[in-house]
């Protein structure tokens, strides 16, 4: 079977698993993937879904936006907006409503630089902070 243009999704995988000193049936059982699965990733031979990325991601206590663009799911340029958003969302130290209020703050200075005709621009966070669905 031939590997899949996945970038060096899965060798960056087995780089992180090593450096957590986690077997692979141990990230497997953590992200609640099969053993078997996880291993076709490592070794290029399956592309895994946003959803299973985020959940290898929380396992790997890793950023799951870095998993996103080097599986190819997010251009590179969106990284960068996404962490911007998932730090403003996940800061305990400021209510909602500041949280919101950041948000737009940082959307108008984005449009102001022409960022907002960016594909994915309104791509980011849902109000939970979880991953927005892209697909």
């Amino acid at each position: 079977m031939a590997s899949l243009n996945v970038g060096n999704l899965g060798e960056y995988l087995r780089e992180q698993r090593r450096s957590a000193q986690l077997s692979l049936r141990q990230l497997a059982d953590a992200a609640g993937v099969s053993n078997p699965y996880l291993s076709q990733i490592e070794r290029g031979l399956r592309k895994p879904s946003a959803e299973v990325l985020q959940q290898v991601a929380k396992a790997l206590r890793i950023s799951a936006e870095t998993l996103y663009v080097r599986a190819g799911i997010l251009d590179e340029r969106q990284q960068g907006e996404l962490e911007t958003r998932a730090v403003i969302l996940a800061d305990p130290s400021i209510n909602e409503r500041q949280k919101s209020v950041l948000l737009q703050i940082y959307a108008s200075f984005r449009k102001e630089n022409g960022l907002d005709d960016e594909p994915g621009a309104d791509a980011g966070f849902n109000a939970d902070g979880s991953a927005a669905d892209t697909a």
